[in-house]
């Protein structure tokens, strides 16, 4: 048996004997109410109302001429009767809660006891109104479990807005990001390298002109190899850095808080993933190769116009080179900031 019973409050003011009877004429009045009366002196049961006999899974006159450690079992016949003695000895109404198992089930009860010192026969009857917890227990337990259910019903609706909105702003083929997030993200870029004074890196990335194997293929060999460049671009960049697909063979990466020489120690390493990346269409093996360009900002130019076109000389200078190359683009000292 599992026991639980604390004081939940306890009110000290001593209540007359006059309002005692007022008091548990009210609650006896009350249909359906839960009262059992003890004799203090021997805690014999005295009075069990048929509801609260019913609760506890017996009849009222079973509880008539008994005790609770004749009804119960010893650990809750014990915690019984010491709230009996509290309330005699103060002589005041206490509230307490008691948790049990009885007859193998979950009860949960407040207790009220008041001393009435009112009878005929000049004993003293302890008076207790029994509610049962357990109904409102539950409903606060159902209300929680809804509660949380809602409140994760609400997470995933976010969770999916956010996901469709970030759908939206993404190419279709490649899973980077559209020109105009790009362009949006580059502005914001420009403003906190401003006020932070610190760098970042712009790539431009051309597919190199293809070879007649790819080109005897059509659009499927160039939607092939743009998802491979997705593929490469998405899991060789970081959360905070950008990539885009700007054109369809022309894509950009905005390398956030990059120098040069990382930026261009991290797009080598990407270059050769590309031109060692088998693409398949209908069992055939197709190459392809990358040229690069890499410019800083504000170190290569001092405004987006300005890095863009840079980038593209950059290219420009690798593929009159043979391709499949990355060039950086020059430090320019003598631009003045763009207002």
């Amino acid at each position: 048996m599992t026991i639980d019973s604390h004081a939940e409050s306890a009110r000290p003011t001593p209540l007359g004997f006059a309002a005692a009877g007022c008091s548990l004429a009210a609650i006896m009045g009350r249909q359906g109410s839960m009262l059992a009366a003890k004799e203090m002196s021997t805690g014999k049961y005295r009075f069990v109302s048929e509801a609260l006999a019913e609760v506890l899974g017996m009849r009222s006159a079973q509880f008539i001429g008994s005790t609770d450690s004749e009804l119960f079992e010893a650990p809750l016949a014990m915690v019984l009767r010491a709230a009996d003695q509290t309330a005699s000895a103060n002589e005041s109404v206490t509230v307490q809660d008691h948790k049990f198992e009885l007859h193998g089930q979950r009860h949960e009860f407040q207790v009220v006891r008041m001393l009435d010192g009112h009878s005929q026969d000049g004993l003293r009857y302890l008076w207790c109104a029994w509610t049962n917890l357990l109904p409102q227990r539950q409903k606060e337990t159902q209300l929680r479990l809804a509660l949380e259910q809602l409140e994760q019903q609400q997470r995933a609706n976010d969770a999916l807005r956010r996901e469709l909105s970030d759908q939206a702003l993404r190419d279709g083929p490649t899973g980077l990001y559209k020109r105009s997030h790009f362009e949006d993200q580059l502005r914001r870029e420009v403003d906190l390298t401003n006020r932070e004074h610190r760098e970042f890196a712009l790539v431009l990335i051309r597919v190199d002109p293809l070879n007649a194997k790819c080109l005897a293929f059509g659009d499927a060999a160039q939607v092939r190899i743009q998802e491979a460049m997705g593929r490469l671009l998405r899991s060789n960049t970081r959360a905070m850095d950008v990539s885009s697909r700007l054109e369809d063979n022309l894509f950009a990466v905005l390398l956030s808080g990059v120098g040069l020489a990382t930026a261009h120690s991290r797009m080598e390493g990407l270059r050769r993933q590309a031109a060692a990346q088998i693409v398949l269409l209908d069992g055939n093996e197709l190459a392809f190769s990358v040229s690069m360009g890499v410019a800083s900002y504000p170190h290569s130019a001092q405004s987006i116009e300005a890095l863009q076109a840079a980038c593209e000389q950059a290219i420009a200078d690798a593929q009159g080179r043979g391709g499949n190359r990355l060039a950086m683009a020059s430090i320019r000292l003598a631009e003045s900031p763009a207002g």
